[in-house]
């Protein structure tokens, strides 16, 4: 028997469990996972993992790659790659491009984009709005991850507060509805409030007091209070505060749950000390908190009432992040450290590799019910990502995302991103890319 790859001695953390073994590649798939090389099979390449990690790829369900319409910012082209160089090899990408991709035909030219000029899997998210349901239900959900909800701010015609609107889209809507929540109205009163007091001259540390606790339960509890009644498939995006997490459950298994939740890597790692250094490159919304929340968010991802970890990664332009409070977007690049930064908190203590790679891997495949991804099996897309524990400084130099910069500017992580593997192919290597062939359109178990 042949196979296309042997990655050997490698410590493979997968399913709960740590320990030194093999994987063999063939075509796209893994076709065998053991403890010692198999003398039966013949590998026409093979990798000395010896003193490495071998994990899953890691699957993003939350990130803004801004083609079409904002490709000054990012694109698909330039973000999957930063995203297979950070171990990510399949991503869902919001709606909120321009145009809006409120129709099954503007959704279906972004997966043509991505099929010509991703390096990752893909997926993109149908978004609404307050009179798109017609469109909403014809989508095919077993080719598209879900339909996105912005119930609070967002761009172009996106912000679904109408009450009838809301009603249809978690009776009728038959997938996964995820949601963005903060309460408008809170948000403006507060907004308002801040301009009255300091005109335009509002510091970056008042952004979680303008998008506060308060705005985020409002909209969290109502999305749950809609999703019970409904019984809908609902997942809250970005969970960023303490009181937030009472909304959710860990008593019962991800399979059997309705309401799920994400957490981000910027509310794990940030708090609204770091305001005063960096400034509008971690605004953010829903805004990075307290201490307290961010305590929180780490015990909830640890006690299963967070369900995943991702990045909502949605890149700028420095000159856009460098303006002042009220004109610099919110949002940041993360998909080339989000592994990384995970790492460092496991070296913290913060978290096990296990819970890491099942948060990041197991769990967004088994919640979406993506098609044999996010484990290493066999039979399984060979998505796999290999890390070496070898400091990696960000620098300018090696940063890859369109926009140029990053929040962890200046930091230097204790791993380094080796090599990643999509759909049996190696796209990167000692920070070189091979880009032959391109990520698969992800499809779901539906």
């Amino acid at each position: 028997m042949k196979a296309d790859y042997l990655i050997k001695d490698a410590q493979i953390v997968n399913e709960g469990k740590s320990f030194k073994g093999c994987v063999y590649i063939l075509g796209e798939k893994i076709i065998k996972v053991c403890i010692n090389p198999d003398d039966q099979i013949t590998p026409s390449n093979t990798i000395n993992a010896e003193g490495k990690y071998l994990f899953p790829g890691v699957i993003d369900d939350q990130v803004h790659f801004r083609e079409p319409g904002l490709t000054h910012k990012g694109e698909i082209y330039t973000e999957a790659k930063a995203a297979v160089a950070g171990g990510i090899t399949s991503f869902m990408e919001m709606p909120n491009t321009v145009p809006n991709a409120l129709t099954v035909d503007l959704l279906e030219d972004k997966y043509n984009i991505a099929e010509t000029n991703s390096l990752a899997n893909y997926s993109f998210y149908m978004g609404a709005s307050n009179d798109n349901l017609d469109e909403v239900l014809k989508t095919n959900f077993k080719k598209v991850c879900g339909v996105k909800v912005f119930m609070g701010s967002s761009t172009g015609n996106m912000l679904v507060d109408n009450e009838k609107t809301l009603e249809g889209i978690f009776k009728d809507t038959p997938a996964l509805i995820a949601t963005h929540c903060e309460d408008e109205q809170t948000i403006r009163e507060n907004t308002k409030l801040f301009k009255e007091k300091y005109g335009n001259d509002v510091a970056f540390s008042m952004h979680p007091l303008i998008r506060n606790v308060e705005a985020c339960y409002k909209s969290s509890s109502k999305a749950v209070e809609l999703a019970t009644k409904h019984n809908s498939r609902l997942h809250i995006l970005h969970i960023s505060t303490a009181k937030e997490i009472s909304l959710f459950r860990n008593d019962i298994p991800l399979s059997k749950k309705r309401i799920t939740a994400e957490a981000c890597i910027h509310h794990m790692w940030f708090t609204d000390q770091f305001y005063d250094t960096k400034g509008g490159f971690i605004k953010w919304n829903p805004a990075v908190k307290t201490a307290e929340d961010r305590a929180a968010i780490r015990a909830a991802v640890n006690n299963d009432k967070i369900d995943v970890v991702a990045t909502d990664h949605a890149p700028h332009t420095l000159k856009e992040k460098s303006l002042d409070y009220f004109r610099a977007p919110s949002g940041g690049p993360l998909v080339q450290h989000a592994l990384l930064a995970m790492l460092d908190l496991v070296e913290e203590g913060v978290f096990t590799l296990e819970k890491t790679i099942d948060k990041m891997c197991h769990k967004p495949a088994e919640m979406f019910q993506v098609h044999k991804r996010g484990y290493i099996r066999e039979g399984f897309f060979a998505d796999l990502v290999l890390v070496v524990k070898k400091e990696f400084e960000v620098k300018k130099s090696n940063i890859l995302y369109k926009c140029g910069w990053s929040p962890f500017e200046g930091h230097t992580f204790k791993h380094s991103i080796n090599s990643t593997f999509v759909n049996g192919n190696l796209v990167f290597e000692n920070n070189k890319f091979y880009e032959t062939k391109k990520g698969k359109r992800l499809l779901f178990d539906r």
